[in-house]
């Protein structure tokens, strides 16, 4: 086990986090970036550029013999997440809105390839920076933390001591818990601001689904208009409608012979929205027990609708003849970018919704016992 399989909220958090928000709008505000760097050469130069791959380079200064730099520039209104690239060396990132002056202190180099260290740097001059400090703080702590749990867990494990390695586990988990609830405090304080939007990285929809919505609800009482939370809304709107208790979305796929079959048409049965692939390993293990109980529980009232996310009609069609699946298939063949999965959120397969009669989610990623279990107690 690595360490971001058993670390990994903790130590992928940032990942997302620098990537999440567009930078788009259409009115332009200034800001100013005045900065020192602790190691660098005068005449290096400082660039400011935007978060996205590849980068762009928005502006620049050159340092002078103080080794000092300012950059007034603009940026649409609402702004994103950016980057001031100091020679190469060293990338600090910067949560702007427009219409901010900010006084950078940079190391200027990202490791010192003597000592280790990592370079640092400290912005002020906005609240975004501040909180963003403050959730950065906090990740570093417990990303060391971590760092140092996966190494006992390794050594637990190499001893095949199973009492360390639970008792490694459940710092891990209480440190998450601990590191979550800290985030979630922020947001009220945070309001409708860049930082609570970065903070919402830290966060799981799947655990923290509620605090994500009131955030959600709140962008679109307070701030409907703000250009970065768009998506946010979007995104937590669509999770919402997932919840248990909604009202599927419908999904209307063609199936092997080119028909298309909506997922309403099987209203007034219990339907298993079964999302998975010939090229799936661990769905093509669960499909002898999801054929078992649909033989089990086909002539009360219960009836599977798969959607495959294939690239290719005959592996798919070949997987369904192979596996004796004698239910009702659909596909667009467009992989990861299926519409029905991008509509229903699916990162990763099998994913499972179970409805009732009327349409209604209520139960999701049931497999193996846990879906044998919900479906005799609903069909008894």
């Amino acid at each position: 086990m690595n360490v971001k399989q058993l670390f990994g909220i903790l130590l992928s958090a940032f990942v997302p986090a620098v990537t999440a928000m567009a930078q788009t709008a259409p009115v332009q505000k200034e800001i100013n970036l005045i900065g020192k760097v602790r190691s660098a050469s005068p005449g290096n130069m400082v660039y400011l550029e935007t978060n996205g791959q590849p980068a762009l380079r928005l502006d620049s200064a050159r340092l002078d013999r103080n080794n000092q730099f300012t950059i007034k520039s603009r940026i649409p209104d609402g702004g994103g997440v950016y980057l001031v690239n100091i020679a190469g060396g060293q990338k600090v990132v910067l949560l702007l809105e427009g219409g901010e002056t900010l006084n950078i202190t940079a190391d200027g180099f990202q490791t010192d390839l003597k000592t280790g260290k990592k370079g640092q740097a400290v912005v002020t001059g906005s609240k975004n920076m501040e909180y963003y400090g403050k959730l950065m703080g906090m990740y570093e702590d417990i990303r060391a933390k971590s760092t140092a749990w996966q190494s006992q867990y390794n050594d637990a494990a190499a001893k095949r001591d199973q009492k360390k390695m639970d008792a490694i586990m459940a710092q891990s988990d209480g440190a998450s818990k601990e590191f979550t609830d800290k985030v979630k405090a922020l947001l009220p304080e945070m309001g409708t601001s860049l930082a609570a939007l970065f903070a919402t990285n830290f966060l799981s929809v799947d655990t923290d689904f509620p605090t994500l919505d009131n955030l959600a609800r709140r962008f679109e009482t307070e701030n409907p208009n703000s250009p970065q939370a768009k998506g946010f809304i979007g995104n937590i709107a669509r999770i919402r409608g997932l919840m248990t208790g909604s009202v599927a979305p419908d999904i209307a796929l063609n199936d092997t012979t080119g028909k298309a079959v909506p997922l309403s048409s099987l209203r007034g049965k219990y339907v298993l929205v079964d999302f998975w692939a010939s090229w799936c390993g661990p769905c093509r293990m669960e499909n002898p027990n999801v054929v078992r109980l649909y033989n089990k529980y086909k002539d009360k009232d219960f009836t599977i609708y798969s959607v495959s996310l294939d690239q290719s009609r005959e592996n798919w069609v070949k997987a369904i003849r192979n596996d004796n699946l004698t239910w009702t298939h659909v596909s667009d063949l467009r992989y990861w970018q299926s519409a029905a999965a991008q509509q229903y959120g699916v990162t990763g397969i099998p994913k499972t919704f179970l409805l009732d009669k009327e349409g209604k989610i209520i139960a999701k990623d049931l497999r193996g016992p846990a879906l044998e279990q919900k479906l005799e107690e609903i069909l008894k």
